[in-house]
């Protein structure tokens, strides 16, 4: 069955209702707005993201302001050595009243859930979102329980500390659709944010300014934007071309593939297109690809830098038109 494809009038109220998302984050989330913008597009494309940077750039606090935006349920999980799986997907116990187990569900059974500093949690606890972020559902004692669209895992890690962490292994890092990586603001910027934030916090008062039902219509009209065979192409060989580069132990995988294409329609919606151009494809390669590439060995020693690698791979793929459907 052919796709409806996106009337002008869809792309307008899509792109009204990005800016109102990121701008109502960017009321707390000062200076920042590149980074918001991909966690919005993160969201509108099915996807998860891994944000990793320093203390006290404002992580935890981008996430929660999310949430916040939409009217959804969230839910924080704060990992630690002891966390077991049992603590994020739920258990089930016994009901003397019933005479049976009833299913008590954990935090992922939220719209959007928090993993506050993952790489703090055991392999076992980390593994328990697998599931969960793939496939949208999750099982426990046999029993499988579909979780309620939209759906979004925010993580969070500090790469400076490694004593008492468990660093992600690759099938975890795979299943995030972007890693970004947050930054100190510019030096006018924070002293923006003293004024700002200096007598409280301005999250208390942010409010929802779209809903569940406005994201899972945003999905939709993301998921219908136009790819032509060229781009498609462009993309398969931009994702190839890490597998065989000589400085890479690993390359990106066929998720990645699909990872791109997707935040590659988001930002063609936002940018009032209802095709995908080569320029949103290279948006995305970066924060799309980079986490999911090894450096072998001696490029290390030599300082290679995994988004040097990712500029100098789309540099050497030819770019193919748009393929816009007349």
């Amino acid at each position: 069955m052919p796709t409806q494809p996106v009337g002008q009038g869809e792309l307008t109220w899509f792109a009204e209702q990005f800016d109102a998302i990121a701008g109502n984050i960017e009321r707390v989330i000062q200076g920042k707005r590149d980074v918001v913008d991909l966690v919005v597009m993160s969201m509108v494309s099915e996807g998860h993201v891994l944000i990793e940077d320093v203390p006290g750039v404002g992580k935890t606090l981008l996430a929660k302001s999310l949430a916040r935006s939409i009217h959804c349920s969230f839910q924080r999980i704060q990992f630690t050595p002891d966390l077991l799986p049992s603590d994020v997907t739920g258990v089930s116990v016994w009901d003397r009243e019933r005479g049976d187990f009833v299913f008590r569900p954990g935090p992922v059974f939220a719209n959007i859930v928090l993993g506050d500093e993952i790489n703090r949690a055991s392999p076992k606890t980390q593994a328990a979102l697998l599931e969960a972020m793939e496939e949208r559902q999750v099982t426990v004692d046999g029993s499988t329980r579909g979780l309620t669209p939209p759906f979004m895992v925010i993580a969070t890690q500090n790469p400076i500390e490694h004593e008492g962490t468990y660093p992600l292994p690759e099938s975890q890092l795979d299943r995030f659709m972007m890693r970004l990586v947050m930054g100190y603001p510019s030096r006018a910027k924070e002293l923006e944010i003293l004024e700002t934030h200096g007598r409280g916090s301005s999250y208390v008062d942010l409010e929802p300014v779209v809903t569940g039902a406005d994201v899972q219509r945003m999905v939709d009209i993301a998921r219908r934007v136009y790819v032509s065979e060229p781009i498609k192409e462009y993309l398969v060989d931009t994702v190839e071309a890490t597998r065989h580069d000589p400085d890479l132990l690993l390359g990106a995988s066929p998720r990645a593939t699909l990872n791109l294409q997707r935040a590659a329609r988001t930002r063609a919606a936002v940018e009032g297109r209802h095709y995908v151009t080569p320029d949103d494809v290279k948006a995305g390669l970066i924060p799309v690809l980079t986490h999911r590439m090894i450096l072998r060995p001696e490029a290390q020693m030599r300082g290679a830098v995994l988004e040097e690698i990712v500029e100098g791979i789309a540099g050497g793929v030819p770019v193919p038109g748009s393929g816009v459907r007349t």
